[in-house]
């Protein structure tokens, strides 16, 4: 097909015209048109004109001058329909005289209207820049701003002057195909304008070649090469076997060259993670090549979402879209990155692709074992003599743009031994470069130098050219084969975690929203740990979810192609592999299959399965379509519009397997659904999470645009309430399995990894129909300037925190303190409320000015509520936090104050505060400090001077003033000398305090009440005045020690992100040490008449003097020597705890000995010694629990079932004891 300008219509001036008139007529671009394609129209293939027409000529029409360069450019772009189907396009682009004197006298007006509105631009010396680019987002800018540039052409300065200066258009050729056979379009076109500009005309009519391709030459079957005839030259091209990586023709070496393997990877992971993904460059083709080779990179997963590698000029509003893409953007040349204003770049990775340098979103997981990969690149690259630029931005010299002629033939530059030093010591050489500028601008080709040091010959008779495109083609599959043997060994056990519930298609395909098809959380728990940052991002992704629902439907039809190769290839590798599930390794395998890849190619280049018909004598009319050189003729269309009746022509196999699926579908008796509802299902269910799929590159009327945002509006909050549903059950757990929504656990990874997802979803909802982009957080700037008008919701905290340097950053961390305290429903409501502001922000057709979606939205997020999350204290775990803490005493029962001088010292997850004196008289304090995460206990002691040392302390509150979490230290003890067991310290266990009913109201939803144990209270003693008030019974006491081992064992079972505290497990509210201190004081004779009251320790001590006494009378030598070591442990660990400079009391050194008895798995063999020491029967009654060795035995098997653990205990508690 050809595109070319209409030289029968007046189609050069307004509205037609696409650039302003501040520009010299010759750097306008105009509008283009179809001229004519062939066939007319192929039934499994239609022809979309519009979106060709965009493609083929994406800036519009150009006009050139003699004295401009007019070299052919060749350039490929892509379709992708609605449905992900893709078609391809290939475009040979040249100029062509205009012959038209209408044309010729059009531009010599507007040259002069463009003279007598810009008189200055006359002068070569200060003409004005090009103020309007379509190509550059920073038009508007341009047009506010006109630099004057003295930097532009000749031809620009001088002006068109139609008596003296010979004007030439831009056409193009274009095949449109639906595999990418990239090197056989490029050389069939190429041969195909060469036959037009030839001194002699072609040996056949141009239709004859044309029909030729159209109709006679097969697509190659599966495994096979096929040789067919251009105009000048043989072509080959070749289709890789059933269990081979699909065809990709793109040069993969170049995608390398141009980014760097670092780079390359990083891109390819933020491409993994689905993130926004915009390619920057001049050249059209370098566009096509990096997003082809990114995506090919992909297998054996696919690209999902909006997919435009070059994006023509009158779609850039596009941009705007709040959902991942893929798009290219040609860049002007001198065009400054800065001035570049993207609509949104909160999750956006920015590739600058002649300056070879990439820009990251932030907190960014790397790709695993990235070192060892990146190596193992560098490796296949340096084998075939390419070293990839790493980042560094190059300056272009001219020889160096001279020799680009190497790079533009496929050759990359990539030359080894004797032939690179020939290069190298060419590169510099000015008579070169007039050499390569000659044969430029004569149309001659030197083949000499494309093959430098070789003749027309390479290895085995092949051709230069031939030796080039079998050398790209090794590197190509070489390449591909390390990043699929990266997913090979990452996803080598997937099927075991593949959930297949429904019993048909059909109930699958209608309860495919509700259905959890992949258990996430038992796979990252089988995965090595440095995987897991990059695995649990990944596995949220559209692409896994779409290549795991292809896996369960390949139960009902036939496998995806791509499902059906990778599974193959992880059966392979367990033939060769036996490897036990469970021993999942972090270390690198390199891919074994290089060589025998890079030879199937070879062999299928090297002997040639097929050869097409040759091109032939087609039944013409004489006279037409008459050879003039330089001018592309008229074809006759009605011997392109029909083939061979027989013919086997390049056709859509995929379509014809479609349509054969469905015959066989239709036939299938198992399900009764008639074939359009189920295809509807079949559609719903494979785009579900999916926003609209890709622009339509036709009609851009504004219902279009209008329908087109619509769709985005609707995607958006379908994404809003599917994360909101996903947060809450995984919070939920177990309950929410029972209730019947899916999987239970949530790692404290997946916890992170889903709170990061609504982050970028918040941030593309309000990028979403901006009128100004400000700063690359949109929300972030809305809230800055709700803040100027009305007030602040909680930005003063995230302001302060001067470990946050981006805009984006503060918007993340501003949710996720929302979120921690069950206000991001409300504050986005009341920043929403402003509608002033948000009319003056926002376009009418964004998000946040639809009010019935944006209601449903702040609904979905209030439902966050009824969860805790600690996101944000368990992320900025370095920043300065204040903490306000207040010491409630008993007054009733003893001074409010003490004349003693009281400290504290409070303990979190992440650290303690250390000791710090609080204020004689004073009960409350406000003290900075870093982060401490979840509090877990506070130190609470005084000094015992003065009159008044006794202390009677009911809890300790300690708030945390930004996140606004309180928790709660019951205390119900005296601290003094001569009063309860004689402590002066108490180590307190914490627990979130639930807010009160005014606070919570204003969250709109409250939190259910945290389960706790019935009536069961540590030490509400003191009130009793017996010291003693609560008696569970046996029963009881044994049930206690159940339930508190059993919650430990819990908790090791737990994923190790999600597992909590362990020291309230032990020492808290139905803890361990409360269990055991029931059972050892069930029987205890503690109280006794005029006497001080007996503690439970005494009782350890006393037991613990007699052994050490009989050991040095020698009556323990006759005992077993195990008993005798663990006897020596008993009597080390209490002389230890009592030789403690700290004053922690009687039940405090029972407390710790319990405690390091667990870590150290000792109490199961210290409690029979305690049994069975006669000092037993003066303390304990015979009914006690201790002196039933029935009783005592089933603790001990219990106590035992801790051994399996590694318990670790807090500073906090074992604090000044040495071991």
């Amino acid at each position: 097909m050809s595109i070319r300008p209409d030289s029968k219509e007046d189609s050069f001036f307004p509205p037609q015209l696409l650039y302003n008139f501040e520009q010299s007529p010759l750097k306008r671009t105009f509008k283009s048109k179809v001229l004519a394609h062939y066939p007319e129209n192929v039934e499994w293939n239609p022809f979309d004109r519009d979106a060709v027409n965009m493609l083929c000529m994406p800036k519009g029409l150009s006009f050139r001058t003699q004295a401009d360069a007019r070299e052919p450019q060749f350039h490929s772009f892509l379709i992708t329909r609605e449905d992900g189907s893709r078609t391809y396009g290939f475009v040979h682009t040249f100029y062509e005289e205009v012959t038209s004197s209408q044309i010729c006298s059009a531009m010599q007006t507007l040259y002069q209207m463009h003279q007598a509105e810009n008189p200055s631009s006359a002068a070569p010396s200060s003409t004005s820049s090009s103020s309007s680019s379509m190509d550059s987002l920073a038009s508007s800018l341009d047009e506010a701003d006109p630099v004057p540039s003295s930097s532009c052409r000749s031809v620009a300065c001088s002006g068109y002057d139609a008596s003296r200066d010979t004007l030439y258009v831009s056409k193009a050729l274009c095949l449109i195909t639906p595999m990418p056979f990239m090197h056989a379009c490029r050389r069939f076109l190429s041969q195909l304008h060469r036959a037009i500009t030839a001194p002699s005309p072609p040996p056949l009519p141009l239709e004859s070649y044309i029909h030729n391709i159209l109709y006679e030459v097969p697509l190659p079957p599966p495994g096979r090469s096929l040789k067919f005839h251009g105009v000048y030259e043989p072509i080959v091209c070749q289709r890789p076997g059933p269990g081979e990586l699909p065809v990709a023709d793109f040069p993969l070496g170049q995608t390398f060259t141009l980014l760097g393997v670092e780079n390359l990877v990083q891109l390819f992971t933020c491409t993994l993670l689905e993130m926004q993904i915009l390619l920057y460059s001049q050249d059209y083709q370098q566009l096509m090549t990096v997003a082809e080779g990114i995506t090919t990179l992909l297998f054996p997963f696919q690209w999902q979402h909006v997919y435009v590698p070059i994006l023509p000029a009158s779609l850039l509003h596009f941009l705007d879209a709040p959902v991942p893409y893929l798009m290219g953007l040609q860049s002007k040349e001198g065009t400054d990155r800065s001035k570049l204003e993207l609509p949104q770049e909160a999750n956006l990775c920015f590739v600058d692709i002649d300056n070879h340098c990439i820009e990251l979103p932030e907190d960014f997981p790397q790709f695993p074992n990235k070192p060892e990969f990146i190596q193992e690149l560098n490796e296949v690259l340096l084998r075939f003599g390419i070293y990839p630029v790493e980042g560094t931005p190059l300056t272009s010299t001219p020889s160096q743009q001279a020799l680009r002629e190497l790079e533009d033939d496929g050759r990359n530059g990539n030359l080894e031994g004797e032939q690179l030093a020939m290069l190298e010591l060419l590169q510099g050489n000015a008579t070169l470069e007039k050499l390569q500028a000659l044969t430029k601008r004569t149309g001659v080709h030197v083949e000499a130098l494309r093959g430098i040091g070789g003749g027309g010959e390479g290895l085995g008779g092949r051709t230069g050219f031939e030796e080039e495109e079998l050398r790209n083609a090794k590197l190509n599959v070489q390449l591909r084969e390390v990043f699929a043997c990266r997913f090979t060994t990452m996803f080598a056990d997937y099927e075991a975690f593949v959930i297949q519930s429904a019993p048909d298609l059909e109930s699958w395909l209608t309860n495919r929203e509700q259905m959890h098809n992949f258990d996430k959380a038992s796979f990252l728990s089988d995965q090595p740990e440095p995987y897991l940052p990059f695995l649990s991002h990944f596995i949220e992704t559209q692409m896994f979810a779409t290549f795991i629902d292809n896996k369960i439907m390949s139960q009902w039809e036939e496998k995806e192609p791509l499902l059906r190769v990778f599974d193959g290839r992880i059966d392979k590798a367990r033939l060769y592999n036996v490897r036990a599930p469970n021993l999942r390794s972090s270390n690198y395998q390199k891919c074994t299959i290089l060589k025998e890849s890079a030879q199937a190619i070879e062999q299928r280049l090297m002997k040639i399965d097929h050869t097409a018909i040759h091109p032939h004598l087609l039944d013409m009319k004489i006279g037409q379509g008459k050879y003039v050189q330089g001018f592309f003729p008229k074809l006759q269309s009605d011997v392109l519009s029909v083939g061979p009746t027989n013919s086997n022509r390049w056709s859509n196999r995929t379509a014809t397997a479609q349509r054969r699926k469905d015959r066989h579908r239709q036939r299938t008796e198992h399900l009764t659904l008639d074939n359009d509802l189920k295809e509807k299902y079949m559609q719903e269910a494979r785009s579900l999470g999916k926003n609209l799929r890709q622009p339509k590159l036709s009609d851009l009327s504004p219902a279009v645009i209008a329908q087109t945002n619509w769709k985005f509006v609707e995607g958006l909050l379908k994404e809003c309430r599917m994360k909101t549903k996903r947060m809450l059950v995984e919070k939920m757990g177990r309950e929410a399995v029972e209730l019947g929504h899916g999987e239970a656990n949530i790692t404290g990874l997946e916890e992170n990894t889903l709170i990061a997802s609504l982050c970028d979803l918040l941030e593309r909802i309000w990028s979403h129909g901006l009128q100004v982009k400000q700063g690359k957080s949109a929300l972030w700037s809305h809230l800055m300037h709700y803040q100027a008008r009305e007030e602040k919701l909680e930005q003063q905290h995230i302001q302060s925190m001067g470990e946050i340097k981006t805009d984006v950053g503060r918007a993340r961390a501003w949710i996720r303190l929302s979120l921690e305290k069950k206000l991001l429903s409300q504050h986005l409501k009341r920043l929403l409320s402003h509608t002033a502001l948000t009319k003056k922000l926002y376009k009418r057709y964004a998000f946040l000015r639809c009010e019935d979606e944006k209601e449903q939205f702040l609904f979905h997020l209030l439902s966050l509520n009824t969860v805790d999350y600690f996101c944000f204290t368990s992320v900025f775990t370095t920043i300065m936090i204040p903490y306000h803490a207040v010491i409630i005493p008993i007054k009733k029962l003893s001074n409010a104050m003490t004349t003693s001088n009281p400290w504290v010292c409070v303990s979190g997850e992440l650290g303690d505060s250390g000791v710090m004196q609080i204020p004689k008289n004073v009960l409350e304090m406000t003290f900075d400090c870093h982060n401490l995460g979840k509090l877990t206990t506070v130190q609470l002691g005084h000094d015992n001077s003065g009159l008044l040392a006794k202390w009677l302390v009911d809890c300790v509150m300690v708030r945390n003033e930004i996140t606004g979490h309180t928790y709660k230290f019951p205390c119900g003890r005296w601290l003094g000398k001569g009063v309860d067991d004689g402590s002066l310290e108490r180590v307190l266990i914490g627990e979130l305090a639930l807010p009160s009913a005014e606070e919570d109201c204003g969250r709109g939803c409250r939190t259910p009440d945290m389960q706790r144990s019935p009536g069961q209270t540590r030490r509400v003693s003191i009130t009793s005045m017996g010291g003693r008030g609560y008696k569970p019974t046996s029963g009881q006491i044994q049930d206690a020690i159940g339930e508190a081992v059993n919650n430990i064992c819990k908790h090791f079972h737990k994923p190790e992100k999600e597992r909590g505290s362990l020291t309230i497990l032990l020492c808290g509210e139905v803890g361990l040490v409360w269990a055991l201190e029931q059972f050892f004081n069930n029987g205890f004779k503690s109280a006794r008449l005029f006497q001080k009251t007996v503690f439970v320790w005494d009782f350890v001590e006393k037991a613990v003097a007699y052994m050490e006494s009989a050991d040095q009378m020698g009556d323990m030598q006759e005992t077993t020597e195990p008993l005798g070591l663990t006897c020596v442990s008993l009597c080390r660990y209490v002389s230890a705890i009592n030789s403690t400079s700290r004053n922690i009391g009687k039940d405090g050194k029972f407390q710790l000995l319990v405690c390091l008895g667990a870590r150290d798995h000792l109490l199961p063999q210290w409690l029979p010694l305690l049994v069975e020491c006669p000092v037993i029967q003066r303390m304990y009654e015979e009914s006690a629990l201790l002196r039933d060795r029935t009783t005592v035995n089933a603790l001990i098997a219990v106590l035992q079932t801790l051994d399996d653990f590694p318990i670790t205990l807090e500073a906090s508690l074992i604090k000044g004891i040495d071991l």
